[in-house]
C-alpha cells in the first residue's frame, strides 16, 4: 500500500517479531484438551507455514523474483484451506469446529480462523502493521483459552477478545477501506495493473488473492486478442461512465477519481481503461475487494465457507459496536471530505460464468438475532445517510459491464466473442425501439405482467400520472450508458396500486440461486414471500429475508422495466448459460422487478431527461419521499433485480385510465409496431 498510510516503525518489528517466534512454536505445546490443542496448532499452521514464508520474501523486496513454477506453489500453499475435502475436515468450517470443540466454542473459533484469513492479503502486501495484529489477536485468544477450564468462560474470553479488536482497530480497517476508496496514492495494487510485464503470468501471483483458471485463462485469452480490440473494450466501459454523467445531467468536470472496479486477470483491459480515464482527467482508485465481487476481486475458492461465515459479525455485533464503526466512517470521510467530494462513484467491470452456487444451510453457522437484525437495518440506514452527505448521490453515477470467464465451459472464446458484441449494439437503433415502446407505456395508467407455462406471475404495477405528456414521461429510455449492455426501458412505479404475485422457477441473485421464488405484493410493499430451496418453509424464508430483503421485514417495488435486449437472451439460451447471466444482462432478456430503493435513489431531485427531450419524472415513490421529512425512514440501502425470461412471459399488457388494453408483448413476443426487430433473433433461434 501507498506510504500516505503505512510506515514501519521499530515498534512494529519488534512486535511482529516476537508474535511470530511465538506463533512457530504452538505446535510443540500440549497445554490445553487434545481438540482445542489441535485447533490452535491447525491456525498456527496456517500462518508459520503458509504466510510467515510469504511474508519474509514481501518485507525483503524478493517476492517478484519467484519463478512461475514458485508462484503456483505458493498459491496452492496458501489457498489450499479452501480446497472442498480439506475445508470440511478443518477448523475453518464451522461444522466442523463445532463438532469437535462443542457448542460453545466451535463457532467462535471458527470465526477466528476466517477472519484470520485477511492476513493472506496483508502478507503479499508486505503490510506487518496488520500482519502483526492479527497475529497478536490470536495469541491473546489462545492465552485466554489457557488462563480458563471452562468451555463457557472460554467462549466468554474469546468473544470479548474478538469484540475489543474489532472495536479497537476499527479506526485502521475502515478507515483504510474509505480512505483507498477516494484516494489514488493508495497504489499497491494500481501499481501493479499499470506497470507489472502483462506476458509473464507471474504477475497474477503478486496481489495476494486466489489464482486459478479463471485468472490464467483469461489473461491468456486477453494476451490472443488484437491490441485495438482490448482498447476498444476498454473504451466502451470508460465512455459508458463519462456518457452516464452527460445523460443524468451531473458535472463530470468536478470530480478527479474514478473507483475502478475490476476482476485479476483483466489487466490488459484494466490498464487501457485506467489510462483512458486519466486523458479524461480522472486518476484510478483500486482497493482490495477480498470475496466480494467488487473493487479488486479473483474466483472466490470456496463459495460455502464464505456462505457459512457470512453472518459471524454477530458474535460482536450490538449497538456499541455500530455506533463506534457509524463514528469511524463519519469522521474518516470528515478529515478526507476533500478527497470524497471528488470522488465519480465507481466504473465496474463484472464476470459470470461460474458454476451456480446454491448454499447448504448448518446450524453451526452463526445466526443474527431478531434485535441484531434491527440493528443491521439502522446500520445499513445510517452509514448510507453518513456517505451521502460526502459522496452526494446527485453528483455521482457509475457504469458496469460484463464479460465471461473460462469456466463457463468449452465455448468460452464464442461466448466472449458473442459477450464483446452485445456490449456493442447499436445504441441509435435501440433508441428508437425504445421509445415506441414508451411511447405505449406513457398511454396508462397501470400496467398488467402475466406469466405463462409453470410461471405464475400475475401482477399489475400503478404508473404515476403523467400533468404534461408532451414534455413528461415515465419510463427511462435506457441505452448503453451506466448499465451496459443497452436493452431496457424502466420507471419507479407508484406502490399504491402496485399489488399482485411476481413468481420465477429459477433465479440466482448475487450467486445465490433460488428454484420457485415468489413475492407478493400489496400497495407496493412485499408482504409475503417464499422458494423451494430447502424442505422447510423457515429455511426459504430465511434464505430470502437474509439475501434478498437484507433483514427488512418488508421491501417496496423500487423499478418496473421491460428488458428488450434479445440477442442477449439468445446468447443464454444457445450456449446453455442462462443461468451463469449476471443480473446486468439478464434484467435485459426480460421484464424485472427491483426490490429495495429505487434506481433514483439519492438522486431523486435530479431532473432526468430522455433522448427525446422529455422528462422521466417517475423518480420518487411514498418511500423515497420520506426524505423530506426523516431520511431515515426513506432508503433501505439495497436493490435487487428479478427478472423473468422471455420463455417464462405471458403478456405485458397497458390498461388506460378509459379502459383500452394496449399489448405490449404477447406470449414472449413483441407486439408494438417498430419493435419486429426485437423478435427476429428470438425466432431465428
Amino acid at each position: 500500500m501507498s506510504s500516505t498510510f503505512y510506515k514501519e516503525t521499530d515498534d512494529i518489528l519488534e512486535r511482529y517479531e516476537l508474535a511470530t517466534e511465538r506463533i512457530v512454536t504452538i505446535s510443540e505445546d500440549a497445554v490445553l484438551p487434545a481438540e482445542l490443542q489441535r485447533y490452535f496448532a491447525e491456525v498456527a499452521a496456517f500462518i508459520s507455514n503458509g504466510l510467515l514464508p510469504i511474508m519474509t520474501q514481501a518485507v525483503k523486496g524478493t517476492l517478484s523474483e519467484r519463478s512461475l513454477e514458485q508462484c503456483v506453489a505458493d498459491n496452492d500453499r496458501v489457498f489450499r484451506i479452501y480446497d472442498t475435502e480439506v475445508y470440511k475436515n478443518s477448523f475453518l468450517c464451522p461444522a466442523y469446529a463445532v463438532e469437535h470443540l462443542g457448542q460453545e466454542l466451535g463457532g467462535p473459533l471458527s470465526s477466528l480462523y476466517y477472519k484470520l484469513t485477511d492476513m493472506i492479503r496483508a502478507a503479499f502486501a508486505g503490510r506487518l502493521d496488520i500482519f502483526t495484529i492479527y497475529c497478536e489477536l490470536f495469541l491473546q485468544i489462545y492465552g485466554e483459552c489457557q488462563m480458563e477450564e471452562e468451555d463457557k468462560y472460554r467462549r466468554e474470553s474469546v468473544v470479548n477478545a474478538l469484540y475489543s479488536f474489532e472495536h479497537d482497530y476499527c479506526n485502521v480497517f475502515m478507515s483504510e477501506n474509505l480512505i483507498s476508496m477516494v484516494d489514488p496514492d493508495y497504489d499497491f495494487y494500481t501499481d501493479i495493473i499499470m506497470n507489472a510485464d502483462l506476458s509473464d503470468d507471474r504477475y497474477l501471483y503478486s496481489y495476494g488473492m486466489y489464482i486459478g483458471p479463471n485468472e490464467r485463462g483469461i489473461a491468456a485469452h486477453l494476451r490472443s486478442l488484437p491490441h485495438e480490440d482490448v482498447v476498444a473494450m476498454a473504451r466502451t466501459y470508460v465512455e459508458g461512465y463519462i456518457k452516464g454523467f452527460e445523460i443524468t445531467g451531473k458535472d463530470i468536470s468536478i470530480k478527479e477519481t474514478v473507483g475502478v472496479e475490476a476482476p485479476v486477470g483483466f489487466e490488459l483491459m484494466t490498464r487501457e481503461a485506467i489510462r483512458l480515464f486519466n486523458e479524461s482527467g480522472l486518476a484510478a482508485t483500486v482497493r482490495f475487494g477480498g470475496t466480494s465481487a467488487r473493487n479488486l476481486y479473483s474466483s472466490v475458492p470456496n463459495k460455502q465457507c464464505v456462505y457459512d461465515h457470512k453472518n459471524d459479525k454477530a458474535y460482536v455485533w450490538d449497538k456499541g459496536m455500530a455506533d463506534r464503526m457509524l463514528e469511524v466512517t463519519r469522521n474518516t470521510l470528515e478529515k478526507h471530505k476533500e478527497l470524497a467530494a471528488t470522488y465519480g462513484g465507481p466504473a465496474v467491470i463484472e464476470t459470470f460464468g461460474e458454476t451456480p452456487f446454491e448454499p447448504a444451510n448448518n446450524d453451526a453457522n452463526a445466526q443474527y438475532d431478531e434485535k441484531q437484525d434491527e440493528l443491521n437495518v439502522y446500520y445499513m440506514s445510517q452509514s448510507g445517510q453518513i456517505t451521502n452527505q460526502y459522496i452526494k448521490g446527485e453528483e455521482r453515477s457509475f457504469t458496469i459491464i460484463a464479460y465471461p470467464i473460462p469456466e463457463i465451459g468449452d465455448k468460452f472464446n464464442e461466448i466472449f466473442n458473442e459477450t464483446v458484441a452485445v456490449n456493442t449494439m447499436d445504441y441509435e437503433l435501440y433508441k428508437t425501439i425504445q421509445q415506441h415502446i414508451i411511447d405505449v407505456l406513457d398511454q396508462g395508467e397501470r400496467v398488467h405482467v402475466t406469466g405463462r407455462g409453470d410461471n405464475h406471475t400475475d401482477i399489475t404495477v400503478q404508473l404515476h400520472h403523467l400533468d404534461n405528456p408532451e414534455k413528461q414521461t415515465n419510463f427511462e429510455n435506457c441505452v448503453a450508458d451506466v448499465n451496459i449492455p443497452v436493452g431496457e426501458v424502466f420507471t419507479s412505479p407508484e406502490l399504491e396500486g402496485t399489488n399482485g404475485v411476481l413468481h420465477v422457477t429459477q433465479v440466482y441473485l448475487r450467486e445465490l440461486g433460488y428454484r420457485n421464488l415468489e413475492l407478493k405484493f400489496k400497495e407496493g410493499m412485499i408482504v409475503d414471500y417464499n422458494c423451494t430451496n430447502f424442505d422447510s418453509e423457515e429455511e426459504n424464508k430465511k434464505l430470502i429475508y437474509d439475501n434478498v430483503l437484507f433483514k427488512h421485514d418488508t421491501l417496496p417495488m423500487g423499478e418496473f422495466a421491460i428488458g428488450t435486449n434479445t440477442r442477449a437472451f439468445v446468447m443464454g439460451q444457445k450456449y446453455g448459460i442462462a443461468d451463469k447471466l449476471p443480473i446486468l444482462i439478464a434484467e435485459k432478456t426480460g421484464p424485472h422487478f427491483a426490490v429495495g430503493d429505487t434506481c433514483y435513489s439519492h438522486a431523486e431531485d435530479v431532473p432526468m431527461y430522455n433522448p427525446n427531450g422529455k422528462e422521466c419524472i417517475a423518480r420518487d415513490n411514498s418511500c423515497s419521499l420520506l426524505r423530506k421529512e426523516d431520511v431515515s425512514k426513506a432508503y433501505f440501502n439495497c436493490h435487487t433485480d428479478i427478472t423473468i425470461p422471455y420463455y417464462e412471459l405471458g403478456d405485458i399488457t397497458v390498461l388506460t385510465a378509459d379502459g383500452r388494453e394496449l399489448p405490449i408483448i404477447r406470449e414472449g413476443r413483441f407486439v408494438v409496431p417498430g419493435t419486429e426487430g426485437l423478435n427476429k433473433v428470438l425466432d431465428e433461434n
